[in-house]
């Protein structure tokens, strides 16, 4: 990648782009900038590392079994006695040709 802008720019357009960034934040904001940026680098790169070691150590360890959960109890079965009166059931014919 810093290859191909290398090689899209020449020497004149990188010293005006230096130039502009010189005026736009001045000789002492360039050092800070840059300061930062690198601490930026080093954070991502620490939780890069970290985040392949955790995947690492989760892939080699063994898989951890947990204990068997409870089950919730079963509901108990409700009868229902009684008489349903006559006239509140319907009943459908169906007569085959």
């Amino acid at each position: 990648m810093i290859n191909l802008l290398a090689n899209l720019m020449g020497i004149e357009q990188w010293l005006i782009i230096g130039a502009v960034v010189l005026l736009l934040f001045g000789g002492k904001k360039i050092p800070e900038l840059m300061r930062g940026m690198g601490r930026g680098v080093g954070e991502l790169q620490k939780g890069l590392e970290e985040g392949k070691r955790a995947l690492h150590t989760s892939i080699n360890e063994e898989p951890v079994i947990d204990a068997p959960q409870k089950m919730a109890p079963k509901p108990e079965a409700v009868v229902v006695t009684g008489t349903i009166p006559k006239d509140s059931v319907t009943t459908t014919t169906v007569s085959n040709p």
